[in-house]
């Protein structure tokens, strides 16, 4: 059987092997021109909650920094308009607060808010940003606190202020690089067989249960992704995407981009002058918690995996030249969950009084929060960038891994990189197969009905085929 390495390396060739016949056909002053006019904007800017802050929601507050919080993207311009590609270090980010990241980074960048693409890494030690939901608090006065509105329009500006200097800096781009990797013993499916057949979702991100350690990895995209963008031979942002619940240890107060953070952060080290981006991939039921107990000194060990991935995807990019950026953007409508308890309007009002436990305030009130998005009738934008030989493709919110893998069938030739965690106000978005089999993680963190995977199949295919 052939190894993975050389599997990959076929990968990359079929899907650039299109691209360099059309090169060769070319006359050498059309391949001179290749590129033209398309240039990039690298930038990045410091997010770190203050002392107090929400996190995860409002599950705890902050009390100190393991290490501060980035947004970190790309604005790439020369196509009809400019686009915007941005991870943030955050939780989420729902709602207003979701739209206000896209107004003021497109009032930055020059171009449409459907042309900025935020996605939040998802670490749980980080906020969530839901603007509505803050203000409901507020209203009904309760003790829980999703995010500080304050802080919020601050950490927003910044990120605009750096995308607007590096606009002032901008590089042209020739070149588009693509380059994969298997990551060993990080990502295992929350759903796993028991040994007597029967189905387990109990798999969480830091795990001790020793038959949840033991069964296969489940359904997961075992690869990482590195999109970069290059001026001739001369390297200027690699843009990584992996599909896991980012998370080894969490919830003592600590502020922390946790292990694919640390794994950025080499890889900068290592190539100072490139711009380094990390993208969680679909990973609403994947977590780390086949290898991970949850020991601190994991975080490190994850972290290394993570890095040895995204340093051989580097080894193993190829080439090709940039001749498109071409934009689409899909809309996408998802049904508001109606159980009784906790999830209709008039459940979620019961939870906004003084006897309630905060993080339950909070959950009532992120769910107001869509549903009064829901009702108003705007649906989700789900946008597609096209490279040619490669796409990046953004999903909502903590979409189950198994959109990730239908995306990659959608463009089997291609080279499709696909990010959770864009408008995250629908929680969870699970296949049907996970509501027949009782997923035991939708009891909460779940604001839509039974019924999304038609509609989130049929967005994907619109996005990625136009």
């Amino acid at each position: 059987m052939p190894n993975a390495t050389s599997t990959r390396r076929q990968f990359v060739a079929r899907t650039l092997a299109s691209t360099a016949l059309l090169a060769a056909a070319r006359p050498l002053a059309s391949q001179a021109q290749a590129g033209k006019g398309f240039q990039l904007g690298a930038f990045s800017a410091d997010v770190t909650v203050p002392a107090g802050h929400g996190m995860m929601g409002g599950a705890w507050l902050s009390k100190s920094v393991a290490d501060p919080l980035f947004a970190k993207g790309v604005v790439l311009t020369g196509g009809a308009k400019p686009v915007v590609l941005v991870s943030v270090d955050w939780c989420e980010i729902r709602n207003d607060a979701f739209d206000r990241w896209r107004t003021v980074l497109a009032e930055a960048a020059g171009t449409e808010r459907q042309c900025v693409l935020v996605s939040s890494t998802h670490v749980h030690d980080a906020p969530v940003a839901d603007l509505e939901a803050e203000r409901i608090l507020k209203e009904h006065k309760c003790a829980g606190t999703v995010c500080d509105v304050e802080f919020h329009e601050v950490a927003v500006q910044r990120v605009a202020a750096a995308l607007r200097e590096s606009l002032k800096a901008a590089t042209p781009v020739t070149h588009l690089g693509l380059g994969q990797a298997k990551v060993d013993k990080v990502a295992s499916n929350r759903r796993y067989l028991l040994p007597d057949g029967k189905v387990a979702y109990n798999r969480m991100s830091r795990n001790s249960n020793v038959l949840a350690a033991q069964a296969d990895d489940g359904d997961i995209d075992p690869m990482l992704k590195t999109l970069s963008f290059w001026n001739g031979n001369t390297p200027l942002a690699a843009l990584s995407n992996y599909a896991v619940h980012p998370m080894s240890y969490y919830g003592g107060g600590e502020v922390s981009a946790d292990f694919p953070g640390v794994a950025r952060r080499r890889r900068q080290e290592d190539l100072p002058n490139v711009a380094q981006v990390y993208f969680s991939g679909c990973s609403g039921n994947v977590t780390a918690g086949k290898y991970n107990t949850g020991a601190r000194e994991n975080r490190v060990v994850l972290a290394g995996r993570l890095y040895q991935a995204m340093a051989e995807a580097w080894r193993d990019t190829r080439k090709s030249p940039l001749e498109k950026i071409a934009f689409r953007s899909v809309p996408l409508t998802l049904e508001p969950r109606n159980d009784p308890v906790g999830f209709t309007v008039e459940g979620s009002k019961k939870i906004l009084v003084p006897e309630s436990k905060p993080f339950a305030q909070c959950l009532a009130a992120m769910n107001l929060s869509w549903r009064k998005r829901a009702a108003a009738g705007q649906p989700i934008d789900v946008p597609a960038v096209d490279f040619g030989p490669a796409q990046f493709l953004l999903l909502p919110a903590e979409a189950y891994v198994e959109f990730q893998l239908h995306a990659q069938k959608v463009r089997p030739e291609s080279f499709v990189m696909v990010a959770g965690y864009g408008e995250s106000a629908p929680g969870y978005i699970p296949v049907e197969r996970a509501w027949e089999e009782k997923d035991g993680n939708l009891h909460d963190w779940c604001w839509v009905e039974p019924g999304s995977e038609a509609r989130m199949h049929a967005a994907i295919e619109k996005a990625l085929k136009g």
